[in-house]
């Protein structure tokens, strides 16, 4: 037994040891070493009977938030959801579940990322994937024809979440997209507006967004010679330009796909190329390009959406990259994707490689795919990846040491002498109900410096005295906790 009891105390001074290696931020290979010594102590200690054991986790590819990182949190949102209504968007919100056949086919190779809840008395459910198709579900089934909405809401990716860099299995979407008839590009025009606004707003570095078209993808991989069949599984081929070379890329669509060499070759020319409204009109004069009706009318559009962008102010932030493919099936017009032009790399920071923060795009057939007479409302829309904003915020807040507020009191009710908690407590009820954020210590007798203490550790402005002298003057000591001015006011 005394044995037993000498490991125990070995396994919880290693525990110590590594939580500590963590918290001083030691090198991975010097913790992982630590951590080896600590499931070598805890083998030898071997199964406790008697004591069911488990271990204290989140599941993979979740989080908690803690206070700090709710209130940096709620910054961001604060940001979005204003912007999102300065453009005359309402809000909506649908169930965290799906019908299973709502979701499927829809998201063309990444439909195995869906989570399947088990058979619940005869519905098939799905934890929704995205806002995008419970969006165009709610439209079919109320037959709207016509609306401008934003949404922000946790969505659920059965993806291997790389965390550091903002990739989770639970995390939050903000939404927008506007519905409905409208001339060409002109709703377009403001999603791009929009993004830029937000990620200019959240001041988290430069960036670009990248806008092409899927007609233009369709058209050029029909005029070099890729099969009807092969069309998707290649788009989510050239998806991955962003993120590999070119040479990958083509080894997965010959090597996995089947394409012949020189149809990938063909493709390569097109993809490789970026530019601005002159690279549309190079390619409107592309002889082989400009005979294909789809890609013909995607340039004729991307003309078209530059002069308004030009108009919006944005333009020097937007690039036509024929890279880029987004791998959701049911885009049909112009895409886009925002992505950060460099890590922010300021004083202490690590680079970080979040990839692409904001993205979106036109989607015509998916609320028609829903609708049971096939009616077609023509969509575009943008979605912001907040969980890598928020790690880019809360990196960068670490390294600048800022201090963040994570209640919003204004003031401490608090007292000079013993006895006075009655006091406290009418003053307090009296700030509440005029709408005023108060707080006081629970202690029937709390010392002057332990109350002032605790403003200077949360952030509390002002502190409101009560001592006999002051209820004998009938009035009430306002102290700001920053300067130290004390005045007198008499309620």
């Amino acid at each position: 037994m005394a044995e037993r009891a000498a490991l125990e105390e070995l396994v919880r001074l290693q525990g110590e040891r590594v939580r500590g290696l963590k918290q001083q931020k030691a090198s991975a290979e010097q913790i992982e070493e630590e951590v080896a010594k600590l499931l070598k102590l805890k083998a030898q200690l071997g199964p406790d009977e008697g004591k069911q054991k488990f271990v204290l986790k989140t599941p993979k590819g979740t989080r908690d938030y803690s206070p700090r990182q709710m209130a940096v949190r709620e910054k961001v949102f604060d940001v979005i959801i204003s912007c999102f209504k300065r453009h005359g968007a309402e809000v909506i919100d649908t169930p965290v579940f799906e019908l299973k056949e709502t979701l499927t086919g829809k998201y063309g190779e990444d439909s195995k990322l869906i989570y399947d809840l088990k058979d619940q008395g005869g519905e098939l459910l799905s934890l929704r994937y995205d806002l995008t198709v419970p969006f165009a579900r709610y439209l079919a089934m109320n037959k709207l024809t016509n609306i401008k909405r934003y949404h922000i809401a946790k969505v659920y990716r059965r993806d291997n979440p790389a965390m550091t860099r903002g990739r989770y299995r639970e995390f939050y979407q903000c939404d927008f997209d506007i519905a409905g008839q409208f001339d060409p590009m002109i709703p377009d025009a403001e999603c791009l507006k929009i993004m830029c606004e937000i990620l200019s707003s959240l001041q988290i570095g430069d960036f670009l967004v990248k806008v092409n078209d899927r007609r233009i993808l369709d058209g050029m991989f029909a005029i070099c010679g890729v099969p009807d069949s092969k069309f998707r599984t290649i788009c989510s081929s050239v998806d991955k330009l962003d993120k590999v070379s070119w040479e990958e890329v083509k080894n997965e669509m010959v090597g996995e796909k089947g394409l012949a060499p020189e149809v990938a070759d063909r493709i390569g020319d097109y993809v490789q190329q970026h530019g601005g409204v002159s690279l549309v009109e190079q390619l409107l004069q592309d002889p082989e390009l400009s005979q294909n009706k789809q890609a013909l009318e995607g340039l004729g559009d991307l003309k078209l959406l530059f002069e308004y962008l030009i108009l919006l102010g944005i333009a020097d932030k937007i690039s036509f990259d024929l890279s880029l493919a987004r791998g959701l099936d049911y885009y049909t017009g112009v895409i886009y994707e925002a992505v950060l032009l460099q890590s922010p790399a300021q004083a202490g920071e690590e680079p970080l490689g979040v990839g692409s923060v904001a993205a979106g795009g036109r989607y015509d057939g998916l609320v028609g795919m829903f609708d049971p007479k096939g009616r077609k409302v023509p969509c575009v829309g943008l979605s912001i990846g907040v969980e890598r904003i928020f790690s880019i915020v809360e990196q960068r807040l670490e390294a600048l040491e800022e201090k963040v507020r994570t209640t919003e009191t204004q003031v401490l009710v608090a007292s000079a002498q013993k006895k006075l908690l009655e006091e406290r407590l009418k003053l307090v009820s009296e700030l509440w109900d005029a709408g005023i954020k108060a707080e006081l210590l629970y202690k029937k007798n709390p010392k002057l410096l332990n109350q002032l203490q605790y403003c200077e550790e949360a952030g509390i402005p002002l502190v409101a005295i009560i001592g006999e002298q002051e209820l004998k003057d009938g009035v009430i000591k306002l102290r700001s906790v920053a300067s130290r001015e004390e005045k007198h006011y008499r309620p």
